[in-house]
């Protein structure tokens, strides 16, 4: 069973700082795996390089995991919270909800994960909730400990809300070989974040996510050395999504829509508090414009591969 490799690429992230990300979700061959449609890895970089001023979202879930460094955390909701190493922020969209996201000074290097996590239809008018899990569940492995971001791993579920099955993990594990568990009616990614792992005679290395098709119902992890992997996974999404800036939608109306109600500062995303026109620059600006409408008309992300089966 090989994994599919998706490569991550550099992305400059928006805003008055802005650092460059690596991103392997969403790629040309793959646009999700089960619902979660977004992954990029930051850092390491110095501690304060994220400032990104209030912008919006719809339609999804975000999903903020520090692996060091702490980034403080403001949005239209009202929550204004710090978020650290062990600790994970979960903001739902819904109908639309505005943030920003700010890393703070401190002796660490700022490096961790953000996720998207796309909702389903019957969920794209809900309004939008924020919560912070400081205290998530960890279950024993036989030669490591996972910490259960999302869904259900290992017999051991996580508070954390979810709209569709889906799973998320960090997985810390220790020299030798771990049997993991899969749900074979879901597609999965790995991403090893330190160390080294090999799957039958295939070596993962950092950086890629390496991909597993429905129909895995296990994989055995050889870590070579102390190891950090991070594993997502659920049933494949079954609605066409268009995903454009810091937007989701299902229609090229929908991204049309959201895009000038934000430009306007209609009630749809609220306001976060605060002020970020101190900044160096910010240029007096309190929250990011909008970029302007490709000149053709948006379409779904659809896989450029066969449908997703054991590899």
């Amino acid at each position: 069973m090989k994994p599919l490799l998706i490569a991550e690429r550099e992305v400059p992230l928006g805003g008055v700082r802005g650092i460059t990300v690596h991103r392997t979700l969403p790629s040309r061959e793959l646009p999700t795996i089960g619902a979660w449609c977004f992954l990029d890895r930051f850092g390491p970089a110095p501690a304060d390089s994220m400032v990104v001023l209030p912008h919006p979202h719809t339609a999804l879930q975000t999903v903020t995991w520090p692996i060091s460094g702490s980034i403080h955390h403001r949005d239209s909701v009202g929550s204004d919270v710090i978020v650290r190493p062990g600790e994970l922020n979960l903001m739902t969209a819904g109908h639309g909800v505005s943030h920003s996201e700010i890393s703070l000074a401190g002796p660490d290097p700022l490096r961790g994960l953000q996720f998207w996590v796309a909702l389903p239809d019957s969920a794209l008018q809900t309004a939008a909730t924020f919560e912070q899990h400081t205290a998530l569940p960890t279950v024993e492995l036989a030669n490591g400990t996972a910490t259960v971001l999302a869904g259900r791993f290992a017999g051991t579920e996580s508070p954390a809300s979810t709209f569709t099955p889906l799973v998320g993990a960090q997985l810390a594990l220790r020299p030798g070989i771990s049997g993991i568990e899969l749900d074979p009616s879901f597609e999965h990614g790995l991403m090893i974040i330190d160390g080294r792992i090999r799957i039958e005679d295939t070596e993962l290395a950092p950086g890629p996510l390496h991909y597993f098709g429905v129909g895995s119902s296990a994989i055995e992890l050889r870590a070579e050395s102390t190891a950090t992997v991070i594993i997502i996974g659920g049933r494949p999404f079954d609605s066409e999504l268009i995903m454009w800036w810091n937007f989701i939608g299902r229609s090229h109306e929908d991204i049309v829509t959201a895009r000038q109600q934000w430009q306007d500062h209609d009630g749809r995303f609220g306001s976060v508090a605060g002020s970020y026109r101190a900044f160096p620059g910010a240029d007096g600006a309190d929250r990011i414009p909008a970029p302007p409408m490709p000149s053709t008309r948006l379409k779904p992300r659809r896989r450029h591969r066969p449908s997703p089966t054991a590899q």
